[in-house]
């Protein structure tokens, strides 16, 4: 994973917690779908509600791709929460849209991916959030199938587990994101939305989440 600049990071970390896109309870944490207890939740949907904080993220992926993918053709959403941010993003760079189904429409044309399939064209895969990396490299590989060529993912945010790097370096795709993790942390107690106390804790959950707080 590669950021585009720290002091991006940074800002796309304060702003994420003072509209509370992610909350932090390191004390009462979340628990997540996989069973997983959380310190963190991440919705970055909510960014939508707010217009500069959505064009702080869409401005600033915009950069990304025009920085890492200097190629790119189209721009393709992971839906659903990818499907906004990459139409913003390729409405400002004036690039075709075309989003990615997690599975194919159950009617019609049971299409996997909507918008116009032009085989060979170098596109960017556009997502909110990366965690372990599994649904968003299933988009990419699912474009790769229908004959696009994918120079990358761009994202608004990484929990940066080991295991996501993991699986973008074995997949061939480079992931660039805004923030992440490690950016959170160091902003969250410096705007007090959490303890220096707290921090073994919330960087432990981070290296082994399955296990984290298990009696």
């Amino acid at each position: 994973m590669e950021i585009l600049d720290p002091s991006i990071a940074a800002e796309v970390a304060d702003k994420l917690l003072e509209i509370q896109a992610i909350r932090l309870q390191p004390t009462k944490p979340f628990t997540w779908a996989s069973g997983w207890k959380s310190p963190i939740y991440c919705d970055n949907r909510l960014s939508l509600s707010f217009p500069p904080v959505r064009n702080l993220i869409r401005d600033s992926l915009v950069e990304s791709i025009q920085h890492f993918f200097q190629n790119a053709e189209a721009i393709a959403g992971v839906a659903t929460a990818g499907i906004p941010q990459g139409a913003l993003i390729a409405n400002e760079l004036g690039l075709p849209f075309i989003y990615v189904r997690s599975k194919p429409k159950g009617h019609g044309m049971e299409n996997m991916i909507e918008g116009q399939v032009v085989p060979g064209q170098k596109v960017v895969v556009v997502e909110d959030l990366v965690s372990t990396g599994g649904s968003s490299l299933k988009a990419a590989e699912d474009l790769k199938k229908a004959g696009f060529e994918v120079l990358g993912m761009v994202a608004i945010f990484s929990y940066g587990f080991p295991i996501a790097d993991e699986n973008f370096t074995n997949a061939g795709i480079k992931l660039v994101c805004l923030s992440h993790y490690d950016a959170l942390l160091p902003r969250a107690v410096a705007k007090k939305y959490i303890t220096s106390e707290t921090l073994d804790s919330l960087s432990e959950w981070r290296k082994d989440p399955g296990n984290w707080m298990k009696d």
